[in-house]
């Protein structure tokens, strides 16, 4: 079994100050986390940004900039960009932090249901920002928030526009999108390409356990705060101690940790 890639998705667009201290929200907060949770375990980041002033989420490619080059200069950290659409739905909002070429980048491949609003992705931005990868030489992750959502995937590669091995992401216990369960997660790793690669993203109290069925099924895994702010039910987490939890778990396990330049080689990476 390949060792366990362990991203860490530590912002997201959500949890404030307000909500956990530990969010991280300037590039400094960011940067550092990335330091610390490389040292915990990591291999990937999974990037958003935020508005300083109000903790929003943000588009501005200044921002990126900054969190992109601290983590190339202080960390091996795979830099993964988000290109969802939170912080601005509009393809030129979504597809200019893509000039700063990271090594990986999401691509939701459909629309889906956010518990406050629609998370709209349509054919036409979809196919835009797979272009915009493969020009700029981004593998994408690509963001499963339902079964639908891997047809779409295998429809870019059928066009060319994504390259195989293709890398996924299952997002699960989302509300309204599919729900955390073992069923869901052998229907969804049964249904891509046998070369491709999966991690799972859990949310909420989903985290845990998703995450431990993925280090027994050969997939890999994501933590952060983008996707649960606790450790334990009234417990506060930080990043890197949900790193460290992974990390034990899957040596437990009988499952080693994967390295930035070890999930470099499992991933394809150039």
């Amino acid at each position: 079994m390949q060792k366990l890639i362990i991203t860490v998705a530590p912002t997201g667009s959500v949890p404030k100050k307000k909500n956990t201290p530990h969010v991280p929200i300037t590039p400094e907060e960011i940067i550092e986390t990335g330091i610390r949770c490389e040292a915990a375990g990591a291999s990937i980041i999974h990037v958003h940004v935020r508005n300083l002033a109000d903790e929003s989420p943000s588009t501005d490619y200044g921002l990126f900039e900054s969190v992109t080059n601290g983590l190339k200069s202080e960390t091996n950290l795979i830099i993964q960009i988000s290109t969802g659409g939170r912080a601005g739905m509009a393809y030129k909002d979504r597809r200019e932090r893509l000039k700063l070429k990271p090594e990986m980048a999401s691509l939701t491949t459909g629309s889906v249901n956010f518990p406050n609003q629609v998370y709209a992705n349509s054919p036409e931005l979809i196919r835009n920002l797979a272009r915009d990868m493969q020009a700029n030489g981004i593998k994408p992750e690509i963001e499963i928030f339902d079964v639908s959502m891997i047809n779409n995937a295998l429809t870019l590669v059928e066009e060319g526009l994504v390259t195989p091995p293709l890398h996924f992401d299952f997002v699960m216990g989302l509300k309204g999108a599919i729900p955390a369960t073992i069923e869901n997660l052998v229907h969804l790793a049964q249904s891509i390409p046998a070369d491709s690669t999966w991690s799972i993203a859990g949310i909420g109290a989903a985290q845990l356990p998703m995450n431990t069925h993925a280090i027994l099924m050969g997939g890999h895994s994501r933590v952060g705060l983008e996707d649960c702010i606790y450790y334990r039910r009234g417990e506060l987490a930080n990043n890197e101690r949900l790193v460290k939890r992974i990390v034990n778990l899957s040596r437990e396990l009988g499952r080693e940790i994967a390295s930035p330049d070890e999930a470099r080689e499992i991933l394809k990476l150039s």
